[in-house]
């Protein structure tokens, strides 16, 4: 009788997620807090507008740039700790054959047990390497093209995310009037992707959209307060 071959599924793009994470949520609450305290200063959704898209040009560069950065620096730091290891491989054999006993017994391995599979990687110099990478340093190779589909995915998920909470300031005359719309619109779109964040990173939806909403309140009332004290 044939078997039905055992399938696992894992999700894979939690980088990607990660980013949208960072992108949205920052997105979301910045240009809500810069409405919200232009609204408390002026009221008038042409400044509201202009400064809001303004804010999201400047934030989504600036975010993509970091994620850019750091997706690079990611790739450059595994270079770096690669090269030293096949260094160290080559010039310091049995100092690092010690290590993978030790990282094997770490594991549960006996020393009988461990010793075949030292063997079998000194055979092979560049699984040695990885080997070492992956257990020794915690060390997965990056993706090459990391860098640029973070700073795109960060950049696009702020554009998207700062768009929001401006829609009411490009659909109504008052800002005064547009500012609860605005309001009322980003807190469900904060709950919504905080429940949806919540349930990726494998925490209480419910609570990370109270959380979420929280933050995004507190940014924006600030905001607000501060610009009718200052006006």
């Amino acid at each position: 009788m044939p078997l039905t071959p055992h399938v696992e599924h894992h999700f894979t793009a939690s980088a990607v997620v990660r980013d949208i994470v960072i992108g949205m949520s920052d997105g979301l609450t910045v240009p809500f807090a810069l409405a919200a305290g232009v609204s408390g200063a002026v009221d008038s959704t042409g400044l509201v507008v202009t400064a809001g898209v303004a804010e999201i040009a400047a934030g989504a560069i600036a975010m993509g740039l970091g994620g850019y950065l750091a997706g690079k620096s990611d790739l450059e730091h595994y270079i770096r700790e690669r090269a030293r290891e096949e260094v160290e491989i080559a010039e310091k054999p049995e100092v690092e054959a010690e290590e993978v006993m030790e990282l094997l017994q770490s594991h549960g391995l006996t020393a009988e047990e461990s010793a075949p599979v030292v063997e079998a990687l000194r055979r092979r110099p560049e699984a040695w390497r990885d080997f070492m990478m992956r257990f020794e340093l915690g060390l997965e190779k990056p993706d090459p093209a990391r860098a640029r589909t973070s700073a795109l995915v960060i950049g696009g998920a702020y554009v998207a995310g700062g768009l929001i909470p401006l829609t009411p300031y490009m659909l109504m005359a008052s800002a005064r009037s547009a500012l609860p719309w605005s309001a009322l619109v980003t807190l469900t779109a904060l709950a919504v992707f905080g429940w949806v964040k919540g349930n990726f990173a494998g925490t209480t939806p419910l609570r990370s959209a109270l959380q979420t909403v929280l933050i995004g309140g507190l940014a924006a009332g600030a905001a607000f307060l501060i610009a009718r004290l200052i006006a």
